[in-house]
């Protein structure tokens, strides 16, 4: 059962804590908020959830509550501590105590290696899965899938480098502003490489629009519940083409011929071979362009 206000002062009050600032620490306390999280997760039995900052458990309790097998990531030690106790005698609960992310650019190494694993057993079957979509017994590997209300500080790597992993399906809470720079079409402000890297690996939806009351300590800012359902346009290339795409949008205000030429790239032959306009800036190509742009640009 989701946890209140009240609870989940309680819970922190137990191990000496109140929310931490750096840790991006509002804790949901809308009840009804936790079960349409977990709704929009289409979460089935034997699914693989990573959660990232579990804080309390409120949003574990109802993924496991599911039948789900939860990989939680949770940086603060005291709450790691907590959850560790708590859930000591759940077998569907593992806990990584640490940051979600090693570097801008990377999963956490711990985590990397249980998606791996994941990918490669068919849960707690220990059978092992081909790489297509059933195995030799006629069974679906499971989903891998990220339910979390995430910490605002690492939302937009986090979310890049999970479709990079190749995590099938993403629902998370954050704050608006990424929210609105997710589903962003090219040309508009809030449009740059995490709009053009996350439509190009996923269908983007912003579900809907979260009140700063659904959360405690209350954010300044309002936040939206946002679900990625995966769909790979790049493939094996998707890390390279991430930073191809960080690389041009670092000079995005100029024109594209001098935006490649500061890129370290054969503008000429890029621009010859795609057609596309010189006079053009990086922010109005389409991520359909910037992949054209990339196919052309990568070493064969």
């Amino acid at each position: 059962m989701a946890q209140n206000k009240s609870q989940i002062q309680s819970i922190l009050a137990a191990v000496g804590m109140t929310p931490r600032h750096r840790f991006g620490q509002n804790f949901m306390i809308d009840q009804n908020l936790v079960r349409v999280i977990a709704d929009a997760g289409n979460i089935a039995p034997g699914d693989c959830v990573i959660e990232v900052g579990p804080g309390t458990g409120t949003l574990t309790e109802e993924i496991l509550s599911r039948g789900a097998n939860v990989v939680a990531v949770e940086i603060d030690r005291d709450l790691a501590k907590s959850l560790r106790e708590r859930y000591a005698s759940e077998p569907r609960f593992s806990l990584i105590e640490g940051d979600a992310l090693s570097s801008k650019h990377a999963l956490n190494d711990e985590l990397s290696l249980k998606l791996t694993s994941v990918r490669s057993t068919e849960g707690s079957t220990g059978k092992t899965v081909s790489t297509e979509n059933t195995d030799s017994t006629g069974k679906t590997p499971p989903s891998i899938k990220l339910i979390a209300n995430l910490p605002y500080n690492i939302a937009s790597p986090l979310v890049i480098e999970c479709l990079i992993a190749g995590v099938d399906l993403l629902v998370f809470t954050v704050q608006k502003e990424v929210a609105d720079r997710l589903r962003a079409v090219a040309g508009a402000d809030a449009y740059g490489p995490l709009s053009a890297i996350a439509q190009m690996l996923g269908d983007v939806e912003v579900l809907r629009t979260l009140s700063p009351q659904a959360f405690w300590p209350a954010p300044k800012i309002e936040s939206a519940l946002v679900r990625v359902t995966r769909n790979d346009r790049i493939g094996a290339d998707a890390a390279e083409f991430s930073r191809f795409v960080h690389k041009v949008f670092s000079f995005r205000r100029k024109t594209l011929r001098r935006a490649l030429i500061e890129a370290e790239l054969d503008a000429d032959a890029l621009l010859t071979q795609t057609k596309l306009n010189p006079q053009d800036r990086p922010e109005v190509l389409t991520p359909g362009q910037l992949k054209e742009l990339f196919d052309v640009a990568k070493p064969r």
